[in-house]
């Protein structure tokens, strides 16, 4: 019994010695126009709020908006780092309330494609960011391409941004279908947004999951329902992210909420460092 003990206690001891590694989190959905990128936004400037360091990567290279909805003009994009290979430092940019973030780029501009070389590159720039920050946000572009299934397996989990509407939940399914046939164990969250009512908005959640489960085997976690609310595309309109724009809107109060009850449920991030991104993307990378 006492050898137990103190096995468990070094246990302990070392789990406590390894270094705070970031958890990073791809935002994703099945089509555009769901409300993906004003969610990734609006939902690192929560985190903030709650006194956690946030790093948000706009990936959807070539489409990108976060800067957009954010109404800066950012000075280098995610395409700087591997054209001209700065240092990952060299990209980040400030945005309201403190947000780090790296832009995208915008207006089709560019065909985003990583050879090995730039995977292996990202790699070791990363390894600069995991200990800087407490989450880490890809808001990746709709749909699945070679380069975002990179991205999205190496990552701790998931939040799948969909609708109500019927060509949302396809696509949203098609998505999580995709994930789960190349990791089985990704934890994913799913948020409903553009709900008209909670009622609604609640049973297609339900609904959602039930499918997922009873077709693909896997259980997905039900983040929230965020409701259709006009205050969000007046928001969009002034560029100024809506929970600044109004946060006692219902939209902001909604993911508000969400936040908070995330981060109570959430795993902690400190932990042994074979889980985190930097070791999933180096075996990715090693494939």
């Amino acid at each position: 019994m006492k050898f137990d003990q103190a096995e468990g206690l070094r246990q302990k001891l070392d789990y406590k010695k390894t270094p705070k590694q970031a958890k990073t989190i791809s935002v994703i959905s099945g089509k555009g126009g769901v409300g993906k990128s004003n969610f990734a936004l609006n939902f690192s400037l929560q985190l903030i709020s709650n006194e956690k360091k946030v790093l948000l990567f706009d990936l959807d290279v070539g489409m990108g908006n976060i800067d957009i909805l954010m109404g800066v003009r950012p000075q280098k994009t995610i395409i700087d780092l591997f054209e001209s290979h700065l240092q990952v430092h060299d990209i980040i940019e400030t945005g309201p309330n403190g947000l780090s973030y790296i832009a995208a780029g915008s207006g089709l501009s560019h065909f985003f494609k990583m050879e090995e070389a730039d995977k292996s590159y990202f790699y070791e720039q990363y390894k600069e960011l995991v200990q800087k920050y407490d989450y880490i946000l890809f808001d990746m572009g709709a749909g699945v391409t070679e380069e975002a299934l990179f991205f999205i397996l190496a990552s701790d989990e998931c939040i799948v941004i969909t609708t109500p509407e019927p060509t949302s939940i396809t696509d949203a399914y098609g998505m999580i279908k995709h994930v789960i046939n190349n990791q089985s164990s990704m934890p994913i969250y799913i948020v409903m947004n553009r709900s008209l009512g909670h009622r609604e908005g609640l049973h297609a959640l339900h609904h959602f999951k039930e499918v997922v489960a009873k077709f693909l085997h896997v259980q997905i976690s039900s983040m929230g329902i965020i409701p259709d609310d006009k205050t969000v595309t007046q928001a969009v309109i002034r560029q100024v992210p809506y929970t600044l724009f109004n946060n006692k809107s219902k939209a902001a109060q909604a993911i508000q909420e969400i936040t908070s009850n995330y981060l109570k449920n959430s795993n902690e991030i400190n932990r042994p460092s074979s889980s985190t991104f930097i070791e999933k993307l180096r075996r990715l990378i090693e494939r």
